[in-house]
């Protein structure tokens, strides 16, 4: 398993498989969006021995996104591929459209378990927030992703201020009656729309006080302490947890154990900072295994400690759907 040069065990890798996207959410991209000629992106044979590269250097859990991965065109075959690497901790964040269709056959092929975006339950504002969803699509999926077994089933919510600020207790109150992880994610500042999401996010202290007016206490689960990258409580009764992912009011860069591979095949070292290696113009040069295994560890090698928002370093290379989450 690589380490960083802080000593972190790196064993999360998060694939973006396309930076295109079927929803226009505000607090991510223009809705005239333009994205990255296809041959600049990697095949499915290229992403595939990447991934049997990094299962050799001891990654053991994969996360598919995007832009949006469902809409990949192979997208079953990827995850069959990653299985067959012998990586069965795999998972997908979608934002659910095309679910309802896909749930079986991920499930059949591999994939262990979903994230579902669902950033309010009032279908006239998710409409406003992602401009181009139905979030009676979007139930439909994760009723049928639950059938299917790609459990257990999380729930993410970016939340924004002037947008979904005041869903979040109706999101909050599905832990009372479905087994579904809501998560709580404060929105965080990149490219061209850094400047809109430093207005608009809207921290954990904030959130957990809206609930809490309406919902009674969230008790803390093992002290709060990271379970990944949220910290989870629980509503008394509810079935499952409530999560906090504060990457901008309350990091956990010092646990860190993922990096990304961009759909233009870099490996992107922190989500918050620009800092990447190019993995693919390597790759269709010719390099061997061995070469890319060495490039990998390297990069790896180099890994930032964390994000350099309090210091007002923004990442401005990208948006958060050409990097996947």
């Amino acid at each position: 398993m690589p380490r960083d040069s802080y000593g972190r065990d790196i064993h999360y890798l998060r694939i973006s498989l396309t930076d295109k996207c079927n929803m226009r959410c505000v607090y991510c991209m223009s809705e005239d969006m333009v994205f990255q000629p296809t041959e600049d992106l990697m095949t499915t044979a290229e992403i595939l021995r990447l991934v049997n590269l990094f299962a050799r250097l001891g990654i053991d859990k994969i996360r598919l996104t995007g832009g949006e991965p469902s809409i990949h065109p192979d997208l079953i075959p990827i995850v069959r591929g990653i299985h067959a690497a012998g990586i069965t901790r795999s998972s997908m964040t979608t934002n659910g459209l095309h679910l309802a269709d896909l749930a079986q056959p991920l499930k059949e092929a591999g994939l262990e378990r979903v994230n579902v975006s669902v950033d309010t339950l009032d279908p006239e504002r998710f409409h406003r927030v992602t401009r181009w969803g139905h979030l009676d699509k979007v139930l439909a999926g994760i009723d049928a992703a639950e059938a299917a077994g790609l459990t257990p089933l999380k729930i993410n919510a970016v939340v924004a201020r002037g947008f979904n600020e005041a869903d979040v207790v109706e999101l909050a109150r599905l832990t009372l009656t479905y087994p579904w992880q809501v998560r709580f994610i404060e929105m965080m500042p990149f490219g061209d729309v850094a400047g809109f999401a430093q207005s608009a996010t809207i921290s954990q202290a904030e959130i957990m006080q809206r609930i809490e007016a309406e919902l009674g206490p969230l008790h803390p689960i093992d002290e709060a302490r990271l379970d990944g990258e949220a910290r989870l409580y629980r509503l008394d009764g509810a079935r499952a947890a409530v999560g906090f992912i504060s990457t901008v009011t309350n990091p956990f860069c010092a646990s860190c154990s993922r990096v990304r591979l961009t759909a233009d095949g870099h490996l992107r070292l922190c989500l918050l900072r620009d800092d990447e290696g190019d993995l693919l113009t390597p790759l269709r040069r010719g390099a061997t295994d061995d070469q890319l295994e060495a490039l990998i560890r390297n990069l790896i090698w180099r890994k930032p400690w964390g994000h350099g928002l309090p210091d007002g370093v923004i990442p401005l290379d990208r948006l958060m759907s050409q990097i996947g989450g």
